[in-house]
């Protein structure tokens, strides 16, 4: 086998990780190299930034975010305990809801009040969490629909078929390319319905690239998946990194964060606590803190010793009477 070719993994049918993959992760990794790891930390070339932004229902704060930037070009975790404003966050972003207050921004065009169609068709799209595929299209139908700027949704332009025909035709070439490259042409005239849930998630993340995104947003792309699919899920992640596209994704696995992150911002009761690399982050102890209790590691006083062992003393004399009854 030549020097510059690695393995090819048997279940995907791609390489285990293609040069161009690692220049990609090695280029993104370089430009973060020097920034430093604290919340809100400046990146050489953001293309998404968030200043200020908040979000309340009723009393409860879900998102109160100060600063953040994304870096272009790199595969970026927001992770963070249940409940730590992750997926709020994302809606919040991408239109599909308001803050209360701040503003953000996508290579440089203002987003606050933007529907979020029109942020997608800027070129950020999502997945969600629970898969959105429409069950009783077939999963081609569910690819065109994903397209934008499609001539044939104006009525009157709809009556005359020469005038969208070739446009539909290629972007039926370009929904069976990604078919293929999502290992989902054999299911191209399926319901889907009836699809399993790591197959919506290929389906979703397919529809997506339909719009030709500069940034992709995932939220837990593998929530739900086989473990059959994981890995391919993985390497269909990270080659969106070698197209040259950000991504921005939400997930509790941190093996997953660990293998395809170049770089992992932290949430906790709505606010950013920590960025950096995955291995400084793992390590850092706001963040352990964040996910076990800040008190999860702290010394025990001789008073809470003492409560604790007269309370197993009480305990153990309770037992033994309640045996010695019995008997």
């Amino acid at each position: 086998m030549p020097a510059d070719q690695t393995p090819v993994d048997q279940r995907t049918g791609s390489t285990a990780e293609s040069g161009t993959r690692r220049g990609q992760r090695d280029a993104a990794a370089a430009a973060l190299a020097d920034v430093p790891t604290e919340p809100g930390a400046a990146k050489p070339d953001p293309i998404l930034v968030a200043d200020g932004v908040v979000r309340q229902f009723g009393g409860l704060t879900a998102v109160d975010v100060g600063h953040v930037e994304i870096q272009r070009g790199a595969i970026t975790a927001l992770i963070g305990p249940n409940g730590a404003g992750k997926t709020t966050f994302f809606n919040l972003l991408t239109g599909f809801d308001q803050p209360d207050h701040g503003t953000w921004s996508f290579d440089g065009k203002p987003l606050s009040g933007v529907a979020a169609h029109r942020v997608a068709r800027l070129g950020m799209v999502r997945t969600f969490q629970l898969t959105k595929a429409l069950s009783r299209l077939t999963v081609i139908e569910n690819m065109r629909l994903g397209a934008t700027g499609q001539r044939g949704e104006n009525v009157f332009r709809a009556l005359f078929g020469s005038i969208w025909r070739s446009q539909e035709n290629e972007i039926t070439e370009r929904a069976d390319d990604l078919l293929a490259r999502f290992q989902l042409d054999a299911k191209r005239e399926d319901f889907a319905g009836s699809l399993s849930g790591g197959q919506r998630k290929l389906l979703e993340m397919a529809r997506a690239l339909m719009v030709g995104p500069e940034m992709v947003m995932l939220d837990e792309p593998m929530a739900g998946v086989n473990p059959a699919l994981t890995q391919s899920l993985l390497g269909h992640v990270k080659d969106l990194r070698e197209d040259g596209m950000t991504v921005l994704f939400v997930e509790h696995d941190m093996d997953m964060v660990r293998d395809i992150s170049d770089w992992v911002i932290v949430m906790a009761q709505g606010k950013v606590i920590a960025e950096g690399p995955p291995d400084a982050v793992m390590g850092d102890q706001r963040v352990i803190d964040a996910y076990l209790g800040s008190h999860h590691d702290a010394a025990l006083t001789e008073e809470e010793e003492e409560a604790i062992i007269v309370e197993a003393e009480e305990a153990l004399a309770r037992e033994r009477a309640e045996k010695e009854e019995s008997s």
